[in-house]
């Protein structure tokens, strides 16, 4: 199984159409939607966690590109600093994918990557700057 997360633009013409729906139908990957911005007759802004099989993840990006949308890669990653983190949990509140969580009874906070959808919200948040970004290398990217 192969996954990745993908950001997807959308032109005005093609925001409205189910084209990420058509990547389960015709091409047997899953989605799951982290971030989504998209309004009538504007440019649509998507940031999608897609699996599959490889052969089938390449189809349904192709078939994205011929629809127009721009395709790209998250170039960079959000980090927790332990050292720096004083378990807060400032981060959790405005975490919409729940990749930062209290861990019960301990009070811990856990930051999940893989959950991560880059909206940096918590690097806004966090009073003792133990959430950062960090840029990946082009192998990572890929």
């Amino acid at each position: 199984m192969y996954s990745k997360i993908l950001i997807l633009n959308f032109p005005p013409r093609e925001a409205q159409k189910p084209l990420v729906c058509q990547l389960t139908k015709k091409y047997d990957l899953l989605f799951n939607i982290l971030l989504a911005k998209i309004s009538n007759q504007k440019e649509g802004y998507m940031v999608l966690e897609i699996t599959g099989e490889k052969a089938n993840f390449k189809k349904g990006v192709n078939f994205l590109k011929d629809q127009d949308v721009r395709v790209s890669y998250p170039e960079q990653e959000i980090w927790k600093d332990e050292e720096k983190c004083t378990q807060c949990g400032s981060c959790t509140a405005v975490c919409p994918t729940e990749a930062l969580h209290i861990k019960r009874p301990e009070m811990e906070v856990l930051f999940d990557k893989e959950k991560c959808s880059l909206c940096e919200l918590c690097i806004l948040t966090c009073p003792t700057r133990a959430m950062g970004l960090f840029s990946k290398t082009p192998e990572e990217v890929m």
